[in-house]
């Protein structure tokens, strides 16, 4: 099983072979994921620059909209893979809005915290490509029940915070900027960063196995989850740091 609920070991094999020309690539896939961080990019320097002008609650809406389509966006493209070259790049689009709305916060708080966590989350994902190109670090299938059950557990704390907070009970600790905090920020970084391998390795034996072309578009999908979730966690942590 993978960490990432949107690609599982049967997400390519499911989708059965067709010819080489039909076939998904690795490279195709890379060509698709750096379209959607275009068009996240685009849509989160919109939001951006609505907090900076000080149309709070334009952007509010804005940025609660992206969160709200970001995730109805993601349900379609996770039952109905062979939708994703439509909707991954909407998804992409919403959770542009979403994020740049949270980032222009936290810069506000904290300057300099944004263009750090974006550095951080690139070089995590290069750094781990790199290793994962040449072999340093693969996704046995110990490593991938470790993450699975790593990311699956972090899901349901957040459920669980979410659920106690509409009833004003915070969670001790864990969310707050001391050494316990700090320490658990620093293990969700990590299992977040990891799923990147298992994403990789989906990916890479998708196009070994000749899955469909469209399964370039859901394994980009799949890796920008990834990617937003990390830099979210990323920001986080940073966030700690900058109020101790």
């Amino acid at each position: 099983m993978t960490g990432n609920p949107t690609l599982s070991p049967k997400t390519f094999t499911e989708a059965g072979r067709v010819m080489p020309g039909e076939a998904m690539t690795v490279q195709g896939t890379v060509n698709k994921t750096a379209i959607l961080l275009l068009l996240t990019t685009v849509a989160a320097a919109y939001t951006w620059q609505l907090f900076w002008k000080g149309e709070t609650a334009f952007a509010n809406l804005w940025l609660m909209g992206g969160a709200i389509g970001g995730l109805i966006m993601a349900m379609i493209t996770i039952f109905k893979k062979e939708w994703a070259g439509v909707t991954a790049p909407v998804y992409a689009v919403f959770e542009g809005l979403f994020i740049g709305g949270i980032s222009s916060l936290f810069e506000k708080q904290f300057p300099g915290i944004v263009i750090q966590a974006v550095m951080l989350t690139f070089g995590t994902l290069a750094a781990l490509l790199a290793a994962y190109t040449m072999g340093l670090i693969r996704a046995s299938s110990g490593f991938r029940r470790g993450i699975f059950a790593a990311t699956g557990g972090i899901a349901i704390l957040y459920l669980v915070s979410m659920v106690l907070g509409l009833f004003h009970i915070q969670i001790p600790l864990i969310f707050g900027a001391g050494p316990v905090g700090i320490l658990f920020s620093v293990a969700v970084v990590i299992i977040a960063a990891l799923n990147l391998v298992i994403d990789f390795d989906f990916i890479e034996s998708g196009a070994q196995q000749g899955a469909p072309k469209y399964l370039e578009w859901y394994g980009a999908f799949g890796l920008m989850v990834t990617l937003i979730w990390l830099y979210m966690e990323i920001l986080r942590l940073l966030s700690k740091l900058n109020r101790r």
